[in-house]
């Protein structure tokens, strides 16, 4: 089992960055693709980015791509979501999740984090 901690979220004005932390608990973190999702109020949970447990291959949302990074440090049990450029579009809770297969889907991934507050002033 994987505990989740996110942390990093805050307000920001647009064009601004933020980097959110989701620091995972006990060794078993390796074994595990390592996404983010987000959800905004009155909409569903999508999905934002994910990384292979090397953190080598990496899939993001149509969206972001060429603003968010994803990456994870293992000998940290960290994964880290690199936000630049945001938009107002961009406010929502944003969560970590633990899967073992890389993919989109929401339902795949076993284990999650509480969330934390992004929010894009315009």
């Amino acid at each position: 089992q994987v505990q989740l901690v996110e942390s990093g979220g805050g307000l920001v004005q647009a064009g601004g960055s933020l980097r959110l932390s989701c620091a995972a608990s006990g060794r078993t973190f390796r074994r595990y693709v390592m996404g983010w999702f987000r959800q905004a109020p009155g909409k569903e949970r999508e999905f934002v980015a994910a990384c292979s447990l090397s953190g080598d291959t990496t899939i993001y949302t149509d969206s972001v791509k060429g603003r968010f990074t994803i990456s994870r440090d293992n000998a940290k049990y960290t994964v880290y979501l690199q936000m630049n450029s945001l938009k107002p579009e961009d406010t929502a809770v944003y969560y970590c999740a633990a899967s073992t297969i890389l993919i989109r889907t929401t339902t795949e991934y076993d284990y999650w984090g509480q969330g934390t507050q992004v929010t894009v002033s315009s």
